[in-house]
């Protein structure tokens, strides 16, 4: 668990181990302007025209991420049901409108395929949803995720959820929650291998993605899968349009520090960022801390994640 460390979110998980499988959810009550920056190649999103700077809708109300692939944007109209339960959305006369942008990740092949989040579990994870603390790991939309697919999912490592915060003196509070759901391999802070693609279903060492792909192993269509790697930077500063969305755009930076390779045909990587206070401060700055975010909430997920006893998870590999 973590602090959420911002008094106007909640954070929420719904989780079905039969998946396995889940979803997060971010709720912002009183309104975020929000932005999005999509670097891989195989997305699933629901709502995010609203992240535009041409729309009309200045803020939104909630922030939804999926395991089921496409199947789990369905899922978000659990959370719509709840904020427009609460009197929550925009104002459109005879009801509030929720503004809830959604990304999914592919979970499917884990375990059975046909077990996925629906509008019954969106709600849950907003019943779910609090204020001060968050569960990592195999958790929420982590709870299917796995890394290192070079040779499929009986040789990949466990994936998850992961949530880091940093508060300067200034008042200033950047975190990060990232689901790590890779087909590359992940990195620690020194670059080596920590979870990733393995040199056999029982083998605890690396293949290593990167150099495989360096000496021209190239996989085939049956073996990759959809994978997806999604995150959003949380700040207390007051951003515009244009600023939430450049901070998204340098929060994908991080992913490059961290995952090897990152951003391929296979990969859906989505990052969003989220404005959620009034508080003057550099972009910069922001930037910094947000990509500094990412890479340890990226470590957090890989290091709390569990196998739930159908891959190997990283403490598997270094405890046995």
């Amino acid at each position: 668990m973590a602090l959420i460390q911002f008094p106007n979110i909640l954070i929420g998980h719904a989780s079905n181990l039969n998946g396995p499988t889940g979803c997060t959810v971010i709720l912002c009550p009183q309104g975020a302007v929000a932005g999005i920056d999509i670097r891989g190649s195989a997305s699933g999103t629901r709502q995010t025209d609203s992240l535009f700077s041409l729309h009309r809708v200045p803020q939104i109300h909630g922030l939804f991420f999926s395991g089921g692939s496409a199947f789990g944007l369905d899922a978000a109209g659990g959370v719509m049901q709840y904020l427009e339960e609460k009197g929550i959305g925009f104002d459109v006369q005879i009801t509030r409108v929720p503004i809830v942008p959604t990304a999914i990740l592919f979970d499917l092949s884990l375990g059975d395929p046909f077990c996925r989040p629906d509008k019954a579990m969106g709600y849950q994870a907003c019943l779910n949803a609090q204020s001060d603390e968050v569960a990592e790991g195999s958790v929420g939309a982590g709870t299917g995720a796995s890394v290192g697919k070079l040779y499929g999912i009986t040789q990949a490592t466990k994936g998850g959820l992961g949530y880091a915060v940093y508060q300067a003196k200034s008042g200033l509070t950047v975190a990060a929650l990232v689901i790590v759901n890779a087909f590359g391999d992940v990195l620690d802070e020194q670059g080596n291998i920590l979870a990733g693609a393995r040199t056999s279903p029982t083998a605890r060492s690396f293949a290593n993605t990167w150099e495989s792909f360096k000496q021209g192993l190239i996989p085939t269509q049956f073996v990759v899968q959809n994978n997806t790697t999604l995150g959003v930077i949380l700040t207390n500063a007051r951003l515009n349009p244009y600023q939430v969305r450049k901070l998204a755009q340098m929060g994908q930076n991080a992913l490059a520090w961290c995952i090897a390779p990152v951003h391929t045909l296979f990969d859906g990587d989505t990052i969003f960022s989220l404005s959620l206070g009034d508080l003057e401060a550099d972009l910069n700055q922001i930037g910094i801390l947000g990509q500094e975010m990412i890479r340890e909430a990226t470590g957090r997920a890989i290091r709390l994640a569990d196998g739930l006893s159908l891959i190997p998870a990283w403490k598997d590999l270094v405890e046995n």
